[in-house]
């Protein structure tokens, strides 16, 4: 009866150790697409699960896309700094004026074409240029998308004076000055807004990388898909996987070892491979479906390129009057992307 007895209390006792040493950290993160986006099974789930891997199966991060815990994504920094939800992925220019210096890396002719570069640019600089801007934030990455192109519904492109007056959605306002720049009507808009727009005439096309075609299925609405020479592209936008600071603060040490290990400078160069082959894949889902792919000249870029330079003088202007040295960032920032790129 003894031995039956220990065996008993042995048996109890294991039923209640298990759980202890399982998921012993729920967290989760909120972000604006839906699962089917690349960002989300491409991306996130990879870095939660590298997390939790690293971890040693201590952390156990639930994904909620598409808004699911609710609020609209502009509301998402705010939502991870109240610790409404433990980790976000947003989209900077979502929150306009919030980030202004990391604002920098968003601009025409400071991203080019090489996200990978310019995601361990934005590494290099972050805790001497950039960290204070997030507050109440414990920033796990940052990253880039592969470049803003332009997609139209039905108006070819070849020119700025193509776009004259052509109704254009973007996310930010640095989007916004290069299509006022190239003689368009901005038309500001999370991204899951695009597809309704599109089909309601809202506007007439958008400034977006070809990553988002597949899951919005903007392949059905658009005709024609533009970039510059050498992938070259008109801007970016910036995006933070970022987590409540408070609840940063009170993770165990090897546990936020693993955070750190998971987004290292490793991840960000796998980052930029997926953010690249998902938009290799976007452009060729469009162009099966009939849509016409159109890489502009090196002269025609060139004139792009003109018309938008300005915007990168209104960004210094804005910086200046903000108190940032807006020049010495954006030299800061062509030589630390140059310097990744090699």
């Amino acid at each position: 009866m003894k031995l039956k007895r220990l065996l008993a209390t042995a048996a109890m006792m294991s039923m209640f150790a298990v759980p202890a040493m399982a998921q012993e950290i729920k967290l989760n993160l909120h972000h604006f697409l839906s699962e089917r986006a690349p960002a989300h099974s491409k991306m996130l789930v990879l870095w939660a699960e590298r997390v939790e891997e690293l971890s040693g199966g201590k952390v156990d991060i639930e994904i909620y896309p598409a808004m699911t815990l609710g609020g609209r994504p502009p509301e998402l920094v705010q939502q991870a700094r109240d610790g409404v939800v433990d980790i976000v992925w947003t989209l900077n220019g979502y929150t306009p004026g919030l980030f202004p210096r990391t604002e920098v890396f968003e601009l025409p002719t400071v991203f080019v074409n090489d996200p990978t570069a310019t995601n361990l640019a934005m590494r290099e600089l972050f805790d001497t240029d950039l960290a204070q801007e997030y507050a109440g934030l414990e920033v796990m990455f940052l990253h880039v998308h592969a470049g803003n192109g332009i997609q139209m519904v039905e108006k070819e492109v070849h020119t700025p004076a193509d776009l004259e007056g052509v109704r254009l959605r973007t996310p930010s306002r640095t989007g916004s000055w290069a299509i006022e720049a190239m003689g368009a009507i901005s038309i500001a808009m999370p991204v899951p807004d695009l597809p309704q727009a599109l089909s309601k005439s809202v506007v007439d096309g958008a400034l977006i990388p070809w990553e988002i075609i597949p899951p919005l299925k903007l392949q059905e609405q658009t005709a024609y898909q533009i970039e510059g020479a050498d992938r070259q592209r008109f801007g970016t936008s910036v995006f933070q996987v970022s987590m409540n600071k408070a609840k940063w603060d009170s993770l165990p040490d090897d546990v936020q070892a693993a955070f750190r290990e998971a987004s290292n400078e490793d991840w960000l160069k796998t980052v930029g491979e997926i953010w690249r082959s998902s938009d290799d894949f976007g452009i060729g889902i469009a162009t099966k479906s009939g849509n016409t792919h159109i890489t502009l000249t090196q002269e025609e870029t060139d004139a792009f390129d003109a018309v938008l330079a300005p915007v990168v003088d209104r960004w210094i202007g804005e910086a200046d009057s903000a108190s940032i040295d807006g020049q010495a960032l954006v030299e800061k920032a062509r030589a630390a992307i140059a310097k990744s790129s090699m």
